[in-house]
């Protein structure tokens, strides 16, 4: 039998949509903030040699510029000043993350509650400045090598820095604003909007390639049947989960009322990380082929020999890729999921697991069905992200068209809708409680 919020969602329909208010400014203020992401993709540096950065980046479309260049949007291609992305931010965060896990007292800060929360995210901040600096002067240092400058001075590239920084922190304030006032994660909507923005192009360029005889149209074919077929396969994963039984014993209230004796279900999904994985190991990678490849003709043979390795589609990017993926799918599951308080919880509220004791046996059973979940998941994720690299790196296809990218925009879209569908049951639920009262109130 469907729950109630079951039977809310099923009959949520345009009319339902018409009526929530609040839920119509969320949305227009979610596109509003995007609207305004965009445009500061197109907001060039001052300096930049626009034929040599052409170039560039023609140069090194298939390696890892073109991966940059479609997480920010096509910003990297216009040196714009938001061309760092949101990428400091994510490597910023996978590093707090890790030392939360690590240090005594950022754990200890950790289960303080909100408090603790506001403290950690300011120590993020303060990395994501940190990380937006060395990857900002990597950047100029590496467009001067590369000829791209116009002014090569101390002065420029201070400045230069600065604006990049600055860009990268208005990214991360459009994302939190976002999060807070619209629909769905501000982080993950402005990558998925980045990727989003340059597919028609990617499209349009792969139909050019396939008229033009460098691409079989038959392969074309493959690839539009391919990539269906996966993003069918990250819907059926994204909304696969274990739900597992919870019992809840009856309990007197009243010299003649009884209550409880209800069954419920604890849903445990297959992937719990979402698309979290995927995004830390393509920022992670990007770290050393970011400052390797810009170094140019200045870098060393070991610098030479480890931005080789470590190309796109090479075996050793694919092992170190993989590894991880899955890495920061129990780590981050491990975070976000924590079984000895969800044991403590249903110990407190009166539930157990039939056949399952409840308390240290409970946070046992439920450790041991989250790890098989999350081993799947895992595989999962770094075959959607694996696969497509082997194709491009044989195919050449555009980074568009790869693993990671398919799999950030169908998460985020599936987080988004279920988050404007829970705005929606909710001001249903308002609805229903309005009524019942008008009707208390004639009576």
């Amino acid at each position: 039998m469907a729950s109630a919020a079951e039977q809310l969602a099923a009959n949520l329909s345009w009319k339902t949509f018409g009526k929530a208010k609040d839920l119509q400014r969320r949305i227009l203020y979610t596109l509003l903030v995007l609207v305004v992401y965009r445009f500061g993709t197109y907001v060039p540096l001052p300096g930049i040699n626009p034929q040599a950065l052409q170039q560039l980046i023609q140069q090194n479309q298939a390696g890892f510029l073109g991966m940059i260049n479609a997480f920010s949007g096509g910003a990297v291609e216009r040196m714009s000043i938001l061309a760092l992305g949101i990428m400091p931010y994510i490597s910023a965060s996978i590093i707090v993350q890790l030392m939360t896990s690590m240090v005594p007292s950022l754990e200890k800060l950790k289960k303080e509650g909100e408090s603790g929360r506001r403290k950690i995210n300011q120590y993020t901040r303060y990395g994501t400045v940190a990380l937006a600096i060395l990857q900002g002067w990597g950047i100029v240092a590496g467009l001067a090598n590369q000829g791209t400058l116009i002014d090569g001075g101390a002065f420029y590239r201070v400045a230069t820095v600065a604006i990049l920084v600055g860009g990268t922190m208005m990214l991360l304030w459009l994302g939190e604003q976002i999060t807070a006032r619209g629909v769905g994660n501000g982080v993950s909507l402005i990558i998925f909007a980045g990727i989003i923005a340059e597919m028609p192009r990617a499209i349009g360029n792969l139909l050019q390639q396939g008229s033009q005889n460098i691409i079989s149209p038959a392969l074309i074919i493959g690839l539009i049947v391919f990539g269906l077929l996966v993003i069918a396969f990250v819907v059926f994963m994204e909304r696969a989960q274990r739900r597992i039984l919870v019992q809840y014993p009856k309990r007197q209230v009243g010299p003649q009322q009884m209550t409880g004796g209800e069954s419920s279900h604890l849903p445990l999904k297959v992937n719990t990380a979402g698309v979290i994985p995927a995004i830390f190991a393509s920022s992670l990678l990007l770290l050393p082929m970011t400052a390797a490849s810009f170094a140019g003709e200045s870098a060393g043979g070991w610098l030479s020999t480890l931005t080789a390795a470590l190309g796109p589609g090479q075996p050793l990017y694919l092992i170190i890729y993989a590894a991880l993926i899955i890495f920061f799918a129990f780590f981050y599951t491990a975070v976000v999921f924590n079984p000895t308080d969800v044991a403590d919880n249903l110990k407190r509220q009166g539930g157990f697991i039939p056949g399952v004791r409840p308390g240290e046996r409970t946070a046992q059973y439920l450790d041991y069905v989250l790890t098989r979940l999350t081993a799947i998941g895992a595989v999962y994720m770094a075959a959607v992200c694996l696969l497509p690299e082997l194709m491009r790196a044989r195919w050449s296809i555009p980074f568009y068209f790869g693993g990671t990218s398919l799999l950030i925009v169908v998460s985020v879209t599936m987080d988004t809708i279920t988050q404007v569908q829970s705005h929606l049951i909710a001001h249903q639920y308002e609805g229903l409680i309005q009524k019942s009262r008008l009707r208390g109130k004639r009576k």
